[in-house]
């Protein structure tokens, strides 16, 4: 027989749960990322104090012009290492400042190598306008060798040095072929990753080069740098600043012996000393070798206004152009699969980006003015444009078209390496130069006995709730004992799948706030238990009370729990670090509890309601409401009114 309009069905509430329950359950042991056995399909993502990870300190440096870092821009260098830590896909991730000059990461799981996300990032694209010899030997500038691509089959031209072997894991840049036109009867815009070797030496020079005039650096220099150029001048003697100084191109020292004895005090120079100098003497003085170069400290090649030197491969010593294109032209940047199943970075231009670096391609293809010596031309005989990130030049691809279109980083990329230097464009370069200190790995002995004392408080605390509810309500506490379970079984369920698809994790910041769910539980048991004690006592029969005490204690409960998802919700928006997981584990939970509230709670009422064990005031747990009521009602044998 059917059941009068209008009342529940109480079997279809608990068939709605226990699909939830299917459904969960089968994501926790059969969802992407679950892998091993069926105990580790079982295990949530927890926190770096439950399991330990890494702790790395960051303290920002002094400008080269010896300025200290402002409080704005150490806040700004936060949230772009913030964003790019969170690139790694992990969430709990803490990332504070410490006093006037630290940043502090903290990131749970395995050790990680986090030194990159405190590097700069700032992106510059330079025309290579010379190049030399950066390895220290004594050779002719004529002969510089520079590094071939990897993996290239075209030979190198007879009387050329010899290359670098290939296999080279050095990125390299190309342009992406369907991305944009060419222009000028251009060839098709592709982007070679050859450098050639250099050209004979009887070719000379392009008088119109910029490389060659030492006035090319001339902007005023800020006092503190001259300071230090001047204890650098001393410290190699005036006899050696003064070959130094005169040198309009780089020096052969085989050819004149008793100027490499002059120049090289140049070569026990400290890193931080080779920065201060200029471009063309970093760039002329053979001494100074890519070692030292290569070693400068972070920022001391920023400025896009001013010509720069840099190496690549470790080999190859460049000098470079002032940057046309910089980092904040490129729109976006992105880790993708080329054509050939390949990790590249995907580099999208701004529009007035695009338009110079189509600038930019076209003069490095039409060598304009003569700018890029003979050293510098690639197998083809066009200038090539060196990317620089930092203080390193990461390709410097020969240009054999005006590029209209994005651009590609490509080379031997993992996942890992292409994703995190996407991010590190992505986000933009930091305000503040860093050096990293002490890494710390963070072991999981003390995370261990936080696990085992925030587990034994939810037990406790659960324990407790069941005790008081098996007291004070009897058979009414098997329906707290099982919501409880079941609220459990639903968060935990829950967490072992948000940890994979969004990388939440679970901290004892987390397990707190899931303690303090059980109180927001508890509160809503009683609300509706008290309410249907009030309407057995106003004379209404179990089976009638249910329903209408479940009406009136809705809205309470609903309210109630709307106002704990709410502060969740507020805390987890104005906090950072741990607080979050405790926001987002107190909302999960409440949230939860409402879904067992709905579909577990009020049916399985409805179904006590009916049975006679419900009726005994020693059983049921509804204490005087009962008895209040006459012996005649209580007695199944007499008469009653049925209530309208």
């Amino acid at each position: 027989m059917a059941p009068p309009q209008g009342q529940m069905r109480p079997g279809r509430q608990l068939a709605v749960l226990g699909l939830i329950f299917v459904v969960l359950y089968l994501l926790v042991f059969f969802s992407g990322g679950a892998s091993g056995g069926w105990k580790d399909r079982l295990e949530p993502r927890l926190g770096l104090d439950l399991i330990g990870g890494t702790r790395l300190t960051l303290e920002a440096t002094n400008s080269i012009d010896g300025k200290p870092p402002t409080s704005e821009n150490l806040e700004e260098a936060r949230q772009i290492i913030e964003s790019r830590v969170n690139a790694y896909g992990v969430a709990e991730a803490e990332v504070v400042t410490e006093g006037d000059r630290n940043i502090v990461i903290s990131l749970p799981g395995q050790n990680r190598e986090l030194t990159d996300v405190g590097s700069a990032a700032e992106l510059r694209f330079r025309k290579v306008l010379k190049a030399a010899d950066g390895s220290g030997a004594a050779t002719a500038p004529t002969a510089a060798p520079t590094p071939a691509p990897s993996g290239s089959a075209s030979p190198a031209p007879s009387g050329s040095a010899s290359p670098k072997p290939s296999g080279s894991a050095s990125p390299k840049v190309t342009s992406s072929p369907s991305a944009g036109g060419q222009g000028g009867g251009a060839p098709a815009p592709s982007a070679s990753a050859t450098p050639s070797a250099p050209a004979s030496p009887s070719a000379p020079a392009s008088p119109s080069a910029p490389a060659a005039s030492p006035s090319a650096s001339a902007a005023p220099v800020p006092q503190s740098i001259q300071e230090q150029r001047n204890a650098v001048e001393k410290k190699v003697g005036p006899a050696a600043w003064a070959a130094a100084s005169a040198l309009q191109a780089p020096a052969d020292l085989t050819a004149d012996p008793s100027l490499a004895e002059k120049l090289k005090p140049f070569g026990a120079l400290s890193p931080q000393e080779i920065a201060v100098l200029t471009p063309q003497m970093q760039f002329n003085v053979p001494t100074i070798t890519c070692a030292q170069l290569d070693k400068r400290p972070a920022a001391s090649i920023t400025d896009e206004k001013q010509q720069a030197v840099a190496c690549e491969d470790g080999a190859a010593k460049y000098l470079l152009d002032v940057a046309k294109v910089v980092g904040t032209d490129v729109d976006d940047a992105n880790a993708v699969l080329d054509q050939a199943s390949a990790w590249v970075v995907s580099l999208n231009f701004t529009g007035d980006g695009q338009d110079k670096w189509t600038e930019l391609t076209r003069e490095a293809f039409n060598n304009t003015g003569g700018a890029c010596d003979q050293t510098a031309l690639g197998q083809d005989g066009k200038c090539r444009v060196a990317v620089v990130l930092d203080n390193e030049i990461v390709s410097s691809p020969e240009i054999q078209g005006v590029l209209t279109g994005d651009s590609q980083i490509t080379g031997n990329f993992t996942s890992t390496d292409a994703n995190k230097l996407a991010s590190q464009l992505r986000y933009g370069a930091l305000p503040v130069t860093f050096e990293p200190q002490e890494q710390q790995n963070v072991t999981a002995t003390l995370g261990d006995s936080h696990l085992r004392a925030g587990l034994l408080a939810a037990g406790i605390g659960m324990l407790l709730v069941i005790i008081y509810s098996f007291f004070y309500y009897r058979l009414l506490g098997s329906v707290i004992f099982l919501s409880l379970v079941l609220s459990a079984l639903l968060v935990f369920g829950a967490l072992v799948v948000l940890g994979r698809q969004i990388g939440f994790t679970l901290t004892l910041a987390g397990i707190a706030g899931m303690i303090v769910s059980l109180g927001v539980a508890a509160d809503s048991f009683v609300i509706y238990f008290e309410r249907l004690k009030d309407e057995i006592r106003e004379g209404r029969s179990p089976r009638s009370a249910v329903p209408r005490a479940w009406i009136r204690a809705r809205r309470t409960i609903i309210s109630a729990n709307a106002i704990t998802l709410m502060s969740a919700v507020v805390l987890y928006v104005v906090s950072v670090g741990t607080v979050k997981g405790f926001a987002f584990a107190l909302g999960l939970a409440t949230v939860l509890d409402l879904v067992v509230v709905f579909l577990f709670r009020h049916p399985i009422m409805t179904m006590f309601a009916r049975t006679r064990a419900f009726l005994s005031p020693r059983v049921s747990g509804l204490g005087r409401a009962l008895p209040a009521r006459s012996a005649e009602q209580d007695s199944p044998r007499t008469p009653r009114v049925k209530e309208a």
